[in-house]
This record gives structure tokens, C-alpha cells and sequence, in this order.
């Protein structure tokens, strides 16, 4: 059984991770950590997600992460550097599900993925990341000068990063399938006098009520638009691809993956 540690276990996220892995008979949740001002601190990391109490109480001390086999990390992106780090240190691999972070955290990622094996996942939906791979696929089949690309991506009114990282990641995919650097060619949301250029990849983005997560990417051409998108309608499909990613990197070697990597997706496949 493998051992899991969820950073930011009172989270929506950490909290579906952590009843997802109290149903699962390949892994197990032994730490739960969450900030030291977080008024769940001491409390069993099951009874906070709505399950049986796991014997399991939540800690801010990221020394618990030495007992563990693999981390999750859906916390906050101020304390990804933080958390980073601390797994690199004990030497534990660690899905980082958390978007927003700053630049600089990349280059501690990838200095960090010399060390240890480190899976980036702004989206663990096993269709999601299908997704990801259809949009790189239509980019490069569909010539840049006949068809527009515009990205809309919606959530709940709490998520604080906008556009999300799955959007952006969606956004990487189309600009790599034509062969280009996304931040030379975005555009975020048009006001005003603002007629769209060539080759231009557009980002519109939705807050509101309890929406799980939504992304379409449209390729808009003369007389016929290609439509690609995901709705999710149940947050536990990304606490289950999660477990999953978990479960895959415990015992990887050193080294940056995604979900490709867990699905076993193939160029051409």
C-alpha cells in the first residue's frame, strides 16, 4: 500500500483526496497538512472530509512528509516554493495540483526534478489531459491563417488564479501545435477597439456559483467552427486522477512528468 501525504487537506481538493483514498485499497492517506493558523490543525483528516476518522491528525509540520511514499500538493501557489522544497529534502516524489504559481517557482521545480521525481498536473482529469493532446493535434493540422482559436474556461467564484492552469495549459498545447510561444501570441480579455491579429490564441475567462470546471477551446474558421471541450461536474474525477498520479510516481526516478505520462498517452496514438 502506498502511503500518501496531502498538503492543503482542507481543501476541496484535499478533503476529495482524502475520501477518494479511504475507498481505495492501494493507498493510503498517513499526513494531513494544512497552514499553522488553520483552525482544522489537530483535527482527524477523515472526519474533516466527511469519512470515518483515519487516526490521522492535521499537522502544519512538514516533517511528516519523511513517513510518506508520495505527496499531494493542492494547497496554495505562495506555499508551493515552500513545498517544493521540503520534498526535495526528504527525498519524497510530489504532485504539485496547485496553479498560479510564480515563474521562478518553474526553475525550483525543474532544479528540484534532478532530485526527485516531480509530477505538474494543473488538471489530473484523465480527460482533461486527452483534451490537452487533441487541441495540440487540431493546432497543427489546422493552418493558423484560416482558423482562430479562442479559449473560454469557467469556475467556481472562489478560484483565485485566472485564466486557470488548465486553460493555459490548453492555450501551451494549440500554440506548440503550431509551433509557437504562447505568451508572444495571448490575448486576454478584448475591450474596446481591440480587432483581432493573425495567429492571435484568446483567453476569456467565467467566475461564478459552484462551477466544478469547465474549458472549451474553439477553432474558428470560414464557415465551420471545431469545437473541443470538457465540462466536470463532480470534483472527486480530480481527486481520483490524483490518487492515481500518486500511485504512478511513488518510485519513479528523478524527473519532471505530467499526466501524459500516467495515461500513457503516445504522439500518434
Amino acid at each position: 500500500m502506498i502511503s500518501i501525504a496531502v498538503i492543503g487537506v482542507t481543501g476541496r481538493m484535499g478533503r476529495a483526496i482524502v475520501r477518494v483514498a479511504s475507498e481505495s485499497s492501494d493507498v493510503k492517506v498517513i499526513a494531513g497538512l494544512a497552514s499553522a493558523d488553520s483552525k482544522s490543525v489537530g483535527k482527524d483528516v477523515g472526519e474533516l472530509a466527511g469519512v470515518a476518522a483515519r487516526g490521522v491528525q492535521v499537522t502544519s509540520n512538514l516533517a511528516v512528509l519523511a513517513r510518506c511514499d508520495v505527496a499531494i500538493d493542492f494547497s496554495n501557489a505562495g506555499a508551493t516554493a515552500e513545498n517544493v522544497a521540503a520534498c526535495r529534502a526528504a527525498r519524497k516524489p510530489i504532485v504539485i495540483g496547485t496553479t498560479g504559481f510564480a515563474a521562478d517557482v518553474e526553475k525550483l521545480i525543474d532544479d528540484a526534478a534532478r532530485e526527485i521525481a516531480v509530477l505538474v498536473a494543473p488538471n489530473t482529469s484523465v480527460g482533461v489531459t486527452l483534451l490537452i493532446e487533441l487541441v495540440r493535434a487540431a493546432a497543427k493540422a489546422l493552418p493558423g491563417a484560416a482558423f482562430d482559436i479562442e479559449i473560454n474556461e469557467a469556475h467556481h467564484r472562489n478560484k483565485r488564479d485566472a485564466p486557470s492552469g488548465t486553460a493555459l495549459a490548453l492555450g501551451r498545447a494549440a500554440a506548440d501545435g503550431r509551433g509557437v510561444d504562447l505568451e508572444k501570441v495571448v490575448v486576454g480579455a478584448r475591450t474596446g477597439d481591440s480587432p483581432r491579429k493573425e495567429g492571435e490564441i484568446g483567453f476569456s475567462v467565467i467566475r461564478g456559483g459552484d462551477i466544478v470546471g469547465e474549458h472549451t477551446v474553439l477553432f474558428a474558421g470560414a464557415g465551420e467552427v471545431l469545437s473541443l471541450g470538457h465540462r466536470a461536474s463532480d470534483r472527486s474525477i480530480f481527486a481520483q486522477g490524483a490518487v492515481r498520479a500518486a500511485a504512478w510516481l511513488a518510485g519513479r526516478p528523478a524527473g519532471r512528468y505530467g499526466m501524459r505520462d500516467v495515461v500513457g498517452y503516445k504522439t500518434g496514438a
